[in-house]
């Protein structure tokens, strides 16, 4: 993959270059630069990233907490109340001798519990709990957030009669406005009511009959308080029921059910669970009862039934079994299916070895080809080999194999004209005919056994075609004898059981644990919940860490540029904030004992150490995009080494978007483009700065045709030139993220340096320039962090300890805040945002 990448982007710098095409665009090179692979997990900029995020995440914990107070705050608690029941059968079958025999014929056993669940859950409950409960009409009164239900403690009772049926279940608001009055509304479906009358008084409203009279909980608290009534239809109250109540089996060993219900008021669930506990002792004899006896009744019928029809299938069969001397037709059948299958799954493994063979021998008779030409062997080529029976053909090929791994080691060290490459190709094509020998006569074998199989197949083809048609009377004729023997048997024996329970046994049922008042909801349950939201804040909390983990691709400290090229680093600059400037100027002078200054002298003697050997040396400085600095780098760093006492030139080759003037505030009439057109000579063109041993070219006015302009021989001359007359020659190349020029200078410079700016340049940018030291041999590539905080990537290698804020330059290729102050609490949130 990264072979394809770099021909790509050096077609793309050729054809630039050539003027074929436009040059490669930063997001060409980026997108390119994506698709290497990923360097894996970086602690470093993981813990960068979580630190910036510690503020988010304890926001989203509060956020989670918070979330988890108000669904407490404004849900309803849901209490449980539980009852356990012990369902006994005594058995008296004993007294008439029968106990043992219906202890181990009695198939009801397992099934009975379930049985009672579902009486428990039968409209016979319901109607008993509906009637005795009064759980027509839900009694509300209005509080400060939630409502609640006035179950069994409510001021006051209705009596009504319902009209219009639109009225059930809608919400009817009651005000008391006096001991004696009260005032009812209602807005909604049907009839709208409305009005003011005395407690005790019958009033006949639209749809509703109605009478309001006062309780034993009537008070002067009930005067300010704000009442709702609703009453259901049958329809609703059971679909209520059925909701919350829960019948399960505790233990099947034991016979014992659990009854609970759920509701929002936990005396109402405690009365109702109570109330079914004594619904259901009644019940249920009376449901044995009526039950066996229907079922007896029932029995007697379908047994006569079912012996006219057990008679009638048995006389069928009997003349069938007759005629055809024929008991079991279906075994036979399938014995010669059966056969027919292992025949068939014989043939198609037999083809599939001759398929195999048919492989081998082409690619035997290939071999010579695929041997010279290809780092192939035969048991690469055919991944099947080890599915040949043949132990020859087996060991035959193993040979060969074993002489393709000899032959191509011999390859490599000798010519196809030595003894040992002779000698191992004539074995090689002796084993090769003994294969095709032994491939002919493994051939036949197969060949004759498919011939064999075929003649056993077409005997039971033979055999099977008469035996369908019996088949199928037979089993014709089985069907409704089968039924009707089952189905008398079973009635017979059902009867017999009914005949015992009705005889012998009588039930015993007992309330192990009568249900009591919950005090505890089971929902919401408040550690859960607020487990749920923290445990939810903390999961945000990481995944937004992660998410911005993921999407940093910028490069923030020296070790993470250390980690993603293998250019040396040769210092880090730190963020200059002293000042705001629009534009990139030289500034060690005015501050030769700043951080800033300090740190590009570390970069000049690292340069020292690199180019040591040699007196004159050309630095190219260049980076991906525009805006990291490198025109900013290039400036100070010629004006630190030109205070070292060498003299030093500054070439501006950005001739798209010149810049160097600008950073010594000096005009750009003329420069590098008038020199190698020849317009103007280097020494017209060189320009003086405040430092004395450094001076510069401006770019010169911009010409339609740069690259071609580097590439001419007047380039070189004009390096020659400025040889003569300084120490070090430094160039301001352009962006090579943007245009191909400063590939160009690159190639020639003694000493190439790559810029990388700190929280902005795009990690992708690193592997752009690894492409191109890859691509064009840069083995002396250097690159240098600019814009670094202090705190992080400058402290990181160097010690300052300077404080400086977080100003930019640029473009002056950055944006800064201005001088350098204490930072607000509006700040420092921000940079935690960050």
């Amino acid at each position: 993959m990264a072979v394809n990448e770099n021909a790509e982007l050096e077609a793309l710098i050729r054809n630039a270059i050539d003027g074929g095409t436009e040059p490669p665009t930063a997001a060409t090179v980026g997108a390119a630069a994506d698709e290497e692979a990923d360097d894996g997990l970086d602690l470093s900029t993981l813990a960068l990233v979580a630190r910036r995020s510690l503020l988010w995440l304890l926001l989203l914990l509060a956020l989670g907490g918070s979330a988890a107070w108000l669904y407490l705050r404004y849900t309803k608690p849901v209490y449980k109340s539980t009852s356990l029941l012990k369902i006994d059968q005594r058995s008296e079958a004993g007294v008439v001798g029968l106990g043992g025999q219906l202890a181990a014929a009695d198939p009801r056993a397992s099934s009975k519990l379930a049985g009672e669940v579902q009486l428990i859950k039968s409209e016979i409950i319901y109607k008993e709990l509906r009637d005795s409960l009064d759980l027509y009409v839900n009694y509300y009164v209005q509080g400060t957030v939630l409502e609640s239900e006035l179950y069994g403690i409510s001021p006051f009772r209705i009596a009504y009669t319902i009209k219009d049926k639109e009225l059930y279940n809608q919400k009817i608001s009651l005000e008391f406005t006096s001991p004696t009055r009260y005032s009812i509304s209602y807005s909604g479906p049907g009839a709208a009511l409305d009005g003011e009358y005395n407690l005790g008084q019958q009033v006949s409203l639209p749809g509703l009959d109605l009478k309001v009279t006062p309780t034993r909980y009537f008070g002067p608290a009930t005067l300010t308080a704000k009442y709702h009534f609703t009453v259901q239809d049958e329809g609703t109250v059971n679909a209520y029921l059925e909701k919350n109540l829960a019948v399960d089996i505790s233990s099947a060993d034991a016979n014992t059910i659990q009854i609970s219900f759920t509701d929002f008021n936990p005396k109402k669930a405690q009365r109702i669970v109570n109330k079914v506990d004594t619904v259901y002792q009644r019940a249920k004899v009376l449901r044995e009862q009526e039950n066996t006896a229907r079922t007896l009744r029932y029995l007697d019928q379908q047994l006569e039934v079912n012996y006219d029809n057990l008679e009638r299938a048995e006389n069928r069969y009997q003349g069938f079994v007759e005629k055809t001397k024929t008991y079991d037709v279906r075994s036979e059948v399938a014995a010669l299916a059966a056969k027919g299958e292992s025949l068939e799954e014989q043939r198609l493994k037999l083809n599939q070895n001759l398929v195999l063979l048919s492989e081998i021998s082409r690619m035997v008779q290939q071999q010579t080809h695929i041997t010279r030409n290809e780092n192939e062997t035969i048991e690469q080529s055919i991944p099947g080999l080890g599915d040949i029976n043949d132990p020859v053909l087996s060991q035959l090929l193993s040979q060969l194999n074993g002489m393709q791994w000899d032959q191509e080691r011999i390859r490599r060290s000798y010519t196809g004209a030595t003894e040992a490459v002779q000698q191992k190709n004539a074995q090689m094509d002796y084993t090769l005919s003994s294969i095709l020998r032994q491939i002919t006569q493994a051939r036949k074998d197969l060949l004759s056994k498919i011939a064999l199989l075929d003649r056993q197949q077409n005997k039971l083809d033979a055999k099977q075609e008469g035996l369908p048609s019996r088949a199928t009377e037979q089993a014709r004729l089985q069907r409704p004898l089968a039924l009707a023997e089952g189905t008398y048997t079973m009635l017979m024996g059902k009867k017999v059981d009914y005949n015992i329970q009705k005889a012998g046994t009588t039930a015993d049922f007992q309330i192990l644990f009568p249900a009591s008042e919950p005090r505890v909801p089971i929902s919401p349950v408040r550690l859960i919940v607020y487990a749920i939201g923290l445990a939810g804040g903390l999961f945000l909390g990481l995944g937004l860490t992660a998410v911005r983990y993921l999407m940093h691709n910028t490069i923030t400290n020296t070790r993470e540029l250390e980690r993603s090229t293998q250019a040396a680093v040769l210092g880090v600059i730190p963020t200059y904030g002293k000042e705001k400037m629009e534009v990139s100027r030289l500034v060690v002078n005015d501050n030769p004992k700043s951080a800033i200054s300090e740190a590009i002298r570390s970069i000049r003697t690292n340069l020292d150490f690199i180019s040591s050997a040699k007196k004159k040396r050309l630095i190219s400085v260049t980076s991906t995009i525009s805006g990291e600095g490198k025109t900013f780098v290039t400036v100070n760093l010629a004006g630190i080494i030109a205070m070292s006492g060498q003299r030093v030139v500054v070439l501006d080759l950005d001739m798209r978007k010149p810049k160097v003037n600008l950073a010594f505030g000096a005009e750009n009439v003329k420069g590098v483009s008038t020199i190698l057109i020849d317009r103007h000579s280097v020494a017209e063109c060189i320009q003086r700065t405040s430092i004395d041993a450094l001076q510069f070219i401006s770019a010169g006015p911009t010409p339609p045709n740069p690259s071609e302009l580097i590439l001419s021989p007047r380039f070189e001359q004009m390096l020659a030139e400025l040889y003569e007359s300084y120490d070090v020659i430094i160039i301001d190349t352009p962006p090579v993220g943007l245009v191909t020029d400063g590939i160009l200078v690159m190639r020639r410079a003694d000493i190439p340096i790559y810029i990388v700016r700190a929280d902005y340049s795009r990690k992708a940018f690193i592997k752009n320039m690894n492409r191109l030291m890859r691509t064009n041999n840069l083995t002396r590539m250097c690159t240098i962090l600019n814009d670094a905080q202090s705190k992080g990537a400058y402290g990181y290698g160097y010690g300052y300890g300077y404080g400086y804020g977080s100003g930019t330059y640029g473009q002056g290729y950055y944006e800064d805040p201005g001088p350098t102050t204490r930072p607000t609490l509006a700040q420092k949130l921000g940079r935690l945002f960050k």
